[in-house]
């Protein structure tokens, strides 16, 4: 549970129907303040998700119905001329794929501050993701040329940059259930990540409300615990579910491959163009670790990505293999 706040805000929420924004809103109504949530008619992967569903994933929050995308529907349905104090943001583009990410990780975002401006919005937290260190591919280029629109608005921001996600560490949990091998990329020791929970990190963005400490800056943050690579997760994996260790590894030069003749056929069939830079994304992933970036020293440092929280990914997967938990990962699934 989130400790109650010492001061009430009105806040305006964003992106709160995905899982990290069902965690935010609760700790949010948890610290006592008063949330009104901006969503659409239909929410989930797939719009599987009506009124009814969401009035109760996002309980003790108010609900509004209308379009992010659009700037009219966030003045006339979302912000309604009242006034707010904060904006707490956990929008985010489904897929990564450039036309999809530019509208949402960053138009979206700009009409936004600019009706949270108007409303009395002092203070922005905002969800970015720690992998906008090395802006590679569109949907990073697009979180980080909004951040620097935010850190230049003048007002009072939390940029909170997250390693991990348990949802996207946990696409393995089935095959290994099956007998099947664990998938590595390489060897499985070239990325490492300090696996943060939904919980976890939705205390951690209402915390930010609060914190001054937390405010004007850009903040990286994992999970409880020393960094972990994939194979010690695949260890880890294998030994909770009582199963001999076997791992299957995947050449990275196979990724680059399939990049070039998805980008290639992506010419002509506008489709495949889009599944290349899904490659791209997994590529980034299998090479790139969810850890703080040294430039001067150009390497990734476990020691300097801060932790918060309670919830492990052990007890996570534990939860999993006992059919007590699950995870959506919609659109981002890989295996």
């Amino acid at each position: 549970m989130s400790p109650p706040s010492p001061v009430s805000r009105r806040v305006f929420m964003l992106g709160a129907t995905g899982t990290i924004g069902q965690a935010t809103v609760r700790a949010l109504v948890a610290a006592g303040h008063s949330v009104v949530c901006l969503v659409r008619p239909r929410a989930g992967v797939g719009g599987r998700l009506g009124r009814e569903d969401l009035a109760k994933l996002l309980a003790g929050a108010e609900l509004r119905q209308g379009d992010v995308c659009d700037p009219d529907s966030l003045a006339r349905d979302g912000f309604r001329g009242e006034g707010f104090d904060v904006l707490v943001s956990c929008l985010a583009s489904r897929t990564g794929d450039p036309k999809d990410a530019w509208a949402i990780d960053h138009a979206a975002h700009v009409h936004a501050l600019s009706a949270a401006r108007t409303a009395g919005v002092q203070q922005v937290v905002l969800l970015s993701a720690i992998c906008v260190q090395k802006p590679l591919l569109a949907f990073q280029q697009a979180k980080l040329a909004f951040e620097r629109e935010l850190i230049d608005s003048g007002i009072a921001y939390s940029i909170v940059r997250p390693t991990a996600f348990f949802k996207s560490l946990s696409g393995q949990v089935a095959r290994v259930q099956q007998g099947r091998p664990f998938l590595l990329f390489g060897d499985g020791a070239l990325t490492a990540c300090k696996p943060i929970s939904d919980d976890d990190l939705g205390r951690y963005l209402a915390a930010c409300l609060d914190d001054p400490a937390r405010q004007w800056r850009i903040l990286p943050i994992g999970g409880p615990g020393e960094a972990m690579t994939p194979r010690q997760q695949g260890e880890m994996l294998f030994e909770l579910a009582g199963k001999p260790p076997r791992f299957k590894q995947v050449p990275v030069a196979l990724l680059d491959v399939i990049i070039r003749v998805l980008a290639t056929a992506g010419r002509v069939l506008p489709a495949l163009a889009a599944k290349a830079e899904l490659a791209r994304i997994g590529r980034y992933y299998a090479t790139e670790s969810m850890l703080v970036w040294d430039p001067a020293r150009a390497r990734y440092d476990a020691q300097a990505t801060p932790g918060t929280g309670s919830d492990t990914l052990r007890e996570h997967y534990a939860r999993m293999l006992r059919g007590e938990a699950g995870v959506e990962r919609g659109d981002h699934a890989v295996f």
